[in-house]
């Protein structure tokens, strides 16, 4: 299960990371944007997060401790978890066009997107990331899993706050109505 585990994961994460990378070049510029250290804030959580489902073994023994069995069915359902997750982070991406960044920004001639996945929830791209790192921590099984999903979470609603500032900024009545 090991070696399926990441062989399937990280062909799934690679893909989404390709196919994101392959989409960042068609947008348009930005009028503002955020710092960098406003950015390493959401970025080095991030950035740990990945190690802990990752990396093969954590210092912290309590951390690599099962909190589901070693069996087939969490495995196919964190599969089936994080390609979902995925895949609706890519429908939303594709759905805001030339309006994503990366980093939290105001583009020129900035839309605001309420259609699509953004008519389901607010912030697609994060919850299907967020369920994507569920579903990878779920397969992983150990403590650390969750551990990673919980700052997944914190990077995520920090940068969600700026966010939603800069939109109620720029769209004003129009954004509080969505």
């Amino acid at each position: 299960m090991t070696i399926l585990y990441r062989h399937l994961f990280a062909g799934m994460w690679l893909s989404w990371a390709l196919y994101w990378w392959a989409l960042s070049r068609n947008v348009k510029p930005s009028v503002r944007t955020e710092s960098t250290s406003s950015r390493l804030l959401h970025i080095v959580p991030l950035m740990l997060a990945v190690a802990l489902l990752w990396l093969p073994h954590v210092p912290i023994p309590v951390l690599g401790e099962r909190f589901v069995p070693l069996a087939a069915w969490p495995f196919w359902v964190s599969a089936a978890f994080t390609l979902a997750g995925l895949l609706f982070s890519v429908w939303a991406r594709v759905h805001l066009g030339s309006n994503w960044s990366g980093v939290v920004t105001v583009k020129e001639d900035h839309e605001l997107i309420q259609s699509g996945p953004y008519g389901i929830v607010r912030h697609p791209i994060y919850t299907g990331l967020l369920l994507a790192f569920a579903g990878s921590a779920l397969a992983r099984g150990e403590w650390r899993g969750i551990l990673a999903v919980v700052i997944v979470l914190w990077a995520f609603w920090r940068k969600l706050c700026t966010e939603e500032r800069w939109m109620r900024e720029r769209f004003g009545s129009a954004y509080q109505s969505y």
